[in-house]
């Protein structure tokens, strides 16, 4: 970019003004500067993998399901028992047992007041954790 200075040729100069040009574009350099951190919106989430693993049933589960039947009726592990019985079988199984929980699964069809049973029956044979789950959840 050059300028003539004095004598030689008069006419017109066609070349553009650039420097308001370059100010323009560096004030808004720094405005986008500025403001991009402000715009950004982030959202912590965790999600979950896309292909998970697969766990495999483990056939020798040590777990300890209780199940309240209709009729006063109850199964330990799928061992039929009844309301005589119960104390004393919960008591030989959660004697040598260093973990006590056991799991209630009660049938849609019994009363309340029968899974409250078994759960005073269950703390009396000394399980210290109960979970309560519906009949068809594990289906």
């Amino acid at each position: 970019m050059g300028m003539s200075v004095g004598g030689g040729n008069s006419g017109l100069n066609n070349e553009p003004n650039v420097v308001p040009m370059i100010d323009i574009m560096l004030v808004l350099l720094i405005i986008f500067m500025i403001m991009q951190p402000m715009m950004r919106k982030a959202i912590d989430m965790q999600l979950p993998d896309p292909q998970p693993a697969v766990a495999t049933a483990n056939s020798a589960s040590d777990q300890i399901v209780l199940e309240v039947l209709p009729e006063g009726n109850f199964a330990v592990n799928k061992e039929p028992l009844t309301r005589d019985n119960l104390a004393t079988r919960l008591k030989a199984i959660y004697d040598p047992r260093p973990e006590k929980i056991m799991f209630i699964k009660g049938d849609p069809a019994v009363k309340y007041d029968d899974v409250i049973y078994a759960m005073d029956v269950a703390r009396g044979a000394g399980v210290k954790v109960i979970g309560v789950t519906p009949k068809d959840a594990g289906k």
